[in-house]
């Protein structure tokens, strides 16, 4: 399967220096269990990704270290496998293959995959991949508004600010193609002119993430981990997620079916409320990490 080619297994870089600043996540259930969380992993010189799992618990491979079968005796099958993204980006080549950079959030998150095999971009290693980029790269961050003078759109500017980032403030696909990490804020209607913003009214199988909007951004349908709706939301409900396009860099979105709904994911983009999920929706004031599950 292609997808689980992205958890090859072999051996680390060797010797190198020792990037500062790592920390490894693994979670199971797109996030919604906890199985390891270290923030000072065990590292050695020029490690890969895969190599510093191995260092860190108990690591099982198949066909000869293709992928990845078991993380901390649990293992994958059952339309279960084991995924990994740094700096909340879906790896682009094998464990064995990508080398650990100063600041990398690594997240291993064993999920069903039937709804979709690529899930590109992930919000729950907030501040990443603004702080540090991914890949070793920095990326210089754009916020895009429909109304850059609007509240919402200066309150993502102050999150930001929050962590010392600072951001260009545009219109909407002004530079789309000036590879920026970039944040679009405003009603899902008005953002969806742009090609990564209208993956989301086509679901998760191009989007990767587990909601869509439908009724010209008026409506916000809430998917489970099979792709199945379980809850729709109309006025008020507001969406914080990522995805990419045509591999270009990853794509943020704090939107909502209106205003008040961009008003509420907003209010929710931050770390707290972020860590650990794929993606946040914000319905009655209440934050649903996704996939959801039935009410």
């Amino acid at each position: 399967m292609a997808a689980l080619a992205l958890a090859l297994a072999g051996c680390g870089l060797g010797a190198g220096s020792t990037p500062a600043h790592i920390s490894l996540l693994v979670t199971q259930g797109f996030g919604a269990q906890t199985v390891l969380s270290d923030g000072a992993p065990k590292i050695v010189g020029a490690d890969t990704v895969m190599r510093m799992l191995e260092r860190n618990t108990k690591v099982r491979t198949l066909d000869g270290g293709g992928f990845v079968q078991s993380i901390s005796s649990r293992a994958g099958g059952g339309g279960q496998d084991w995924f990994y993204y740094v700096n909340g980006v879906q790896a682009q080549k094998g464990a064995a293959e990508t080398k650990l950079h100063a600041g990398d959030h690594v997240w291993w998150d064993r999920h069903d995959w039937s709804a979709t095999l690529s899930i590109p971009a992930v919000v729950g290693s907030f501040p990443e991949p603004f702080a540090d980029g991914y890949g070793g790269k920095r990326y210089p961050l754009r916020i895009e508004c429909t109304q850059t003078a609007s509240k919402s759109c200066g309150a993502v500017e102050q999150v930001f600010a929050g962590y010392n980032l600072v951001a260009s403030l545009g219109c909407l696909l002004c530079s789309q193609y000036n590879l920026s990490l970039r944040v679009l804020v405003g009603p899902f209607s008005t953002l969806n002119a742009d090609p990564a913003a209208e993956q989301l009214a086509r679901g998760v199988g191009a989007s990767g993430v587990y909601a869509r909007f439908e009724n010209h951004g008026t409506k916000l349908l809430l998917l489970d981990e099979s792709g199945r709706v379980v809850r729709s939301a109309g006025a008020g409900a507001g969406l914080i997620a990522a995805t990419r396009f045509m591999g270009q860099p990853p794509v943020w979105l704090v939107t909502g079916t209106d205003a008040a709904g961009v008003a509420a994911a907003v209010q929710a983009f931050n770390a707290d409320t972020l860590d650990g999920h794929f993606a946040v929706a914000v319905i009655a004031g209440a934050a649903i990490p996704l996939p959801d599950e039935e009410p």
